[in-house]
C-alpha cells in the first residue's frame, strides 16, 4: 500500500451494509486501499466477496456505510448528489461487462452522450469522440449501430466512451465477461495500452489469467482485503 501522499484514490475503514428484510449483509467489511495516479489495480476474488460493490463505492455509485472515501484529495461524503454526478462525469470512466450501449444511438453517438453532460461544445465533443474511437481502433464503424458490431467490437466502443472525457480513473467491472477468449485478451491488451500511456485503472475480475496485466492485486474474501500482492 502506498504511503507516499500521491494516491488518487484513498480508502480508510469503508463499510457498506445492506439491510433487507431485516437482515444486515455486510458486503464490506473494513476496507483500507490507496491507488496512485497512473497504477492499475486488479481486485480479485470469488462470487459475492464485495468487488462489485467496492467497484461501484469507487465510481460515486453508491455511498459507504461507514468510512472515508477520497478522490484527487477530496472527501467523497462532503458532497452534494449533484456534484457527486458532475464528479462521476468528469473524473471517472466505466466499462461493464454488458456493454451498456444505446441500441438506437451509432457508435459516435454513444460515445459523445457523456460529453453531452458537460455542456461542450459540439466541435469539441466531435475531436475527443474521433479521438477516442482512433485508440480503440473503432473510427471506421462510428456511424454502425451496436447490433451491427460484434461483442469484441461493442466492448471496444464502450473503451472509448469511457476515456473519451479524459477521466481521472478508469473503472472495468468483469471487462471481458461476455466476450470469447479471444476478444477478452484483446481488450485486456487494449487497457495495458491505455495503461502505459497513463491511464489509472481498477479492474474487477475473476479471472486468474487476466490479474497478470495489473500492477497490484487486491484480494477480496467475504468483504474484506485478505491479501495483496504487486506483479
Amino acid at each position: 500500500m502506498s504511503t507516499n501522499g500521491q494516491a488518487l484514490i484513498r480508502l480508510e475503514g469503508v463499510v457498506k451494509v445492506f439491510l433487507t428484510d431485516e437482515v444486515e449483509t455486510h458486503a464490506l467489511s473494513g476496507i483500507h486501499l490507496e491507488v496512485n495516479k497512473g497504477e492499475y489495480v486488479a481486485i480479485a476474488g470469488p462470487s459475492g466477496c464485495g468487488k462489485s460493490t467496492l467497484l461501484s463505492i469507487l465510481g460515486l455509485l453508491d455511498s459507504p456505510t461507514d468510512g472515508n472515501y477520497s478522490l484527487n484529495g477530496s472527501a467523497v461524503a462532503d458532497l452534494r448528489a449533484r456534484e457527486r454526478a458532475q464528479i462521476r462525469n468528469r473524473e471517472v470512466g466505466f466499462i461493464f461487462q454488458s456493454f451498456n450501449l444505446i441500441g438506437d444511438l451509432t457508435v459516435f453517438e454513444n460515445v459523445e452522450l457523456p460529453l453531452t453532460y458537460r455542456g461542450m461544445k459540439a466541435s469539441e465533443r466531435k475531436t475527443l469522440v474521433r479521438e477516442a474511437l482512433e485508440r480503440v481502433g473503432m473510427a471506421h464503424r462510428m456511424k454502425h449501430l451496436p447490433s451491427q458490431l460484434s461483442g469484441g467490437q461493442q466492448q471496444r466502443v464502450a473503451v472509448a466512451r469511457a476515456i473519451a472525457g479524459k477521466p481521472s480513473i478508469l473503472l472495468a467491472d468483469e471487462p471481458t465477461g461476455n466476450l470469447d477468449s479471444v476478444n477478452g485478451e484483446a481488450v485486456m491488451q487494449l487497457l495495458d495500452e491505455l495503461h502505459n500511456q497513463g491511464a489509472t485503472i481498477c479492474m474487477v475480475t475473476h479471472d486468474p489469467r487476466f490479474v497478470r496485466h495489473a500492477d497490484r492485486t487486491i484480494r477480496l474474501f467475504d468483504g474484506r482485503v485478505v491479501q495483496e500482492e504487486a506483479a
